[in-house]
């Protein structure tokens, strides 16, 4: 999905701002957020339904909310649509029933590799409208294998309650120049994760 919540790369939005001895939490209720997104991610949705659900804001909501508030407006999103808990309940502010079991987990398979450390490989174009782990300034870009993780669930489809879908993981390191032209660090590198499905092989001249 291509929307204001993938900025990398992205000019216009000013100076990434560092604040001197910036506290864990700003105020009390943040805290009680990401404990609450703890305790039921994992539970009763996935990391990547999570991520959507942030990803399904509003552009303008998105943009104003702080990170927390995108936390919790993804939290109820997701509890809401899972029937955890109902709008009366979130109106009240307290639990009218027992909340439903949480599903069964995914137990992984055996990880099956189709490429190794060294390998060079090119990243697929692609422009789903759900969710994608694969960021748009590394579409269509030419990367080396570093490692190979997993097996993880593709989060193409997990995000969606699709089949599950393992596949290998693995650290794609890219030149800066390779992603952002010849006006970057020429000696910058960038490592990604991503998911075997984003890949293919680079052709060898």
């Amino acid at each position: 999905m291509n929307g204001v919540h993938d900025l990398g790369g992205m000019h216009g939005f000013g100076p990434v701002i560092a604040e001197p001895d910036e506290p864990v939490f700003h105020a009390r209720w943040e805290g009680q957020v990401r404990a609450l997104m703890q305790r039921t991610v994992g539970r009763y949705y996935n990391l990547d339904e999570f991520r959507h659900a942030i990803e399904r804001m509003p552009p303008d909501e998105y943009l104003r909310s702080s990170y927390y508030e995108k936390w919790l407006h993804a939290v109820q999103t997701l509890l809401l649509e899972k029937g955890v808990i109902t709008t009366e309940e979130l109106s009240n502010g307290h639990a009218l029933r027992q909340a439903p079991p949480p599903p069964a987990a995914e137990i992984s398979p055996a990880l099956r590799a189709r490429f190794r450390p060294g390998d060079r490989v090119l990243t697929r174009n692609a422009h789903p409208k759900g969710h994608t782990r694969l960021p748009r300034y590394a579409r269509a870009k030419r990367g080396v294998i570093r490692t190979v993780n997993g097996p993880f669930l593709l989060p193409d489809a997990n995000a969606h309650g699709r089949e599950p879908d393992w596949q290998a993981c693995y650290a794609v390191e890219f030149s800066a120049n390779e992603l952002w032209g010849a006006d970057a660090p020429a000696n910058d590198r960038v490592c990604v994760d991503l998911w075997e499905g984003y890949l293919d092989p680079e052709e060898q001249p």
